[in-house]
Parts: structure tokens; C-alpha cells; sequence
């Protein structure tokens, strides 16, 4: 049984951790034109239900975003972990509500109505030019999205600094893929999958 060491995801996770570190210490000036691009990526708000997320440690902020787009019209909800092993589910959100601590240190709303999102912003470790996504590790938006995308159309636009990029993400059967990327740069166009 290989080690942590032979993992090539961990090893992956290891580089973009330092990687998004350093992007953060710069936020100030990345996240502005990065909500810029994710808001032209999402579109028209109104009547539509976005998923953001809470962000943790190093992770670009969507909150501007989320608050934009909630001014817009649209109910936002953010993920809230039920159990090890299961979907996200997603708990409404809007800004200055009442927060408490949820798992992993991410901020869940204390009240509020559960939402199916048609659209979820998502937060990554490291993504690649195939748009190919490198999360924590635990599977929790994989298994989402192959819930929701069982049930209805459902996009999912990876949220990230251009410091994140790998040049190859390792994949498993049972990765989602992302719809679109947006970091500060703007929208990474997908690259195809190599014969």
C-alpha cells in the first residue's frame, strides 16, 4: 500500500497550499478584478440560487461577490457539512446574518431556509489548465455535484488566484469537473484533454 508520500495528490496539495499562501499575502489587490470576472462569469442573478462558501485559511474571499449577487436578486446559500462522507447540503445566506462555527473552521448561517443551488462557486486547492479540480481531500463537493447534477442542469465555476495553477491535477473516476474557472486574471479557457 503506497505511502502519503507516493500520493500524487498530497504531494499536489502540498505545492499549491505554499502557492495560494503566497497569492493571499497579495489579496488586496487580486480579489477586486477576481469578483469582477466571476460575477461577468455567473451572469444575470435574479431569481437564480448561487451557492458561495465561507472562505478559511488562504482561500479567496467570494463574500464580495456572494453580496453583489445577492443585491442583484438571487438567494445565496452556503455549503454546511452534514457527516463524513456525504453531499453538502446548503443553508441560505445573506450578508451581516448571524454566523456559528461550523466544520473545518468555515462559518455556517445559525438559521435560515435549505436551498438546492442551480450555480455553486467553488473553493479548491489547485486546479489545471483542463480545469480539473484539487479540493481537501474529503470528496464533499464531488459527491454534491454528482447529486445535484443527477437531479438538474447544475454549474460549478471553480474560484481561485492564478497561483493555484498546476500543471496537471491528478483525477480519479469519481472527480467532478468544473464549468469554468475565474481567478484575477480572468476566465481560464478549458484546455482539452490531452489523446
Amino acid at each position: 500500500m503506497p505511502g502519503m508520500s507516493d500520493d500524487p495528490k498530497a504531494a499536489a496539495r502540498k505545492a499549491a497550499f505554499a502557492a495560494r499562501k503566497a497569492a493571499f499575502a497579495e489579496a488586496a489587490t487580486k480579489v477586486s478584478p477576481a469578483t469582477a470576472h466571476l460575477l461577468a462569469a455567473i451572469g444575470p442573478a435574479a431569481g437564480r440560487i448561487i451557492a458561495g462558501y465561507m472562505p478559511i485559511r488562504t482561500e479567496i474571499d467570494p463574500r464580495p461577490a456572494m453580496a453583489q449577487l445577492h443585491s442583484e436578486g438571487a438567494r445565496i446559500c452556503v455549503p454546511v457539512i452534514k457527516a463524513a462522507g456525504q453531499p453538502l447540503d446548503f443553508r441560505e445566506w445573506h450578508p451581516d446574518m448571524a454566523l456559528i462555527d461550523g466544520p473545518f473552521g468555515a462559518l455556517i448561517p445559525a438559521e435560515g431556509d435549505w436551498l438546492i443551488p442551480d450555480t455553486l462557486i467553488v473553493p479548491l486547492v489547485a486546479f489545471d489548465a483542463r480545469l480539473n479540480r484539487l479540493g481537501y481531500g474529503g470528496g464533499f463537493y464531488d459527491r454534491t455535484l454528482d447529486r445535484l447534477r443527477a437531479a438538474a442542469p447544475t454549474r460549478a465555476i471553480g474560484f481561485a488566484f492564478a497561483a493555484q495553477e498546476l500543471a496537471e491535477v491528478p483525477q480519479e473516476a469519481t472527480d467532478q469537473p468544473l464549468d469554468a474557472l475565474i481567478t484575477e486574471h480572468g476566465p481560464l479557457a478549458a484546455a482539452p484533454n490531452p489523446a
